[in-house]
């Protein structure tokens, strides 16, 4: 297989599972809970939270829900409908709809032609123990915190270059940044690439830097890039800007 042809493969994959009936694209609502019980347009029961948990109360049944805060959130079926309950500052309800218009209306995610030249190799520094990080987000008023286990450094064009690397999934790096295309060609607030460290080396495939969810969403909270993060050159590799963002 070529190299144009395994980034078509994951290009594939990737729309594919965007295309998921109760995925990112399916969201038609976030709402905020607050400390008084209330009903939620179109929602079945009512809905409130406390400095711990978010609660249910359906049917004259109370569920409990105690999550991690910037972590992943849960999920309850109703009707034809699934209902997610996160914590992000306070806890949040969002509805996955699989008859959402956005989903419904995707036909890919535009992107940069592939090249070799934007697989870079660099080095992989693990802190001496995770730094917890405090990073914006797409949201006004709200920050996440997560454990940033290294950075990573590579070289462009002679020039060294460091991205504070967070962690992602399967024991490897999820590496938000943001560049000189951002707010051009691509998302204004963040991209992220993933990568797996081995014997202190990773390589940087920023033909396979993806969007974030809030790039297609107006009800997503994603975190924005930790300072630093910038890359002071055009990335012209990776996804673009999506079209019902253009």
């Amino acid at each position: 297989m070529s190299f144009a042809e395994d980034w078509q493969t994951w290009k594939t994959e990737r729309e594919k599972s965007l295309a998921d009936p109760y995925g990112w694209l399916a969201l038609v609502s976030l709402d905020w809970l607050e400390a008084t019980p209330r009903a939620y347009d179109g929602l079945p029961g009512e809905w409130w939270q406390d400095d711990d948990a978010a609660y249910w109360r359906h049917e004259g049944e109370t569920q409990r829900f105690e999550l991690v805060q910037s972590g992943a959130g849960t999920r309850v079926e109703a009707g034809d409908v699934e209902i997610e309950i996160a914590r992000r500052g306070g806890y949040l309800i969002r509805v996955h709809d699989p008859k959402a218009e956005v989903l419904g209306n995707f036909r890919g995610v535009p992107a940069y032609e592939p090249r070799e030249k934007w697989v870079l190799e660099g080095e992989y520094e693990p802190f001496d123990a995770p730094v917890p990080t405090t990073v914006g987000a797409v949201v006004e008023g709200l920050s996440h915190v997560y454990e940033a286990p290294g950075r990573v450094r590579f070289n462009y064009n002679g020039t060294e270059h460091t991205l504070t690397a967070f962690n992602g999934h399967n024991g490897g790096l999820s590496i938000l940044f943001t560049d000189e295309t951002s707010g051009v060609t691509t998302y204004a607030a963040n991209r992220q690439i993933a990568a797996t460290p081995r014997d202190g080396k990773v390589v940087l495939d920023f033909n396979r830097a993806t969007n974030l969810p809030c790039a297609f969403t107006d009800f997503a909270t994603c975190p924005l890039p930790p300072a630093g993060n910038h890359l002071p050159f055009s990335v012209e590799a990776g996804e673009k800007t999506p079209y019902e963002r253009a």
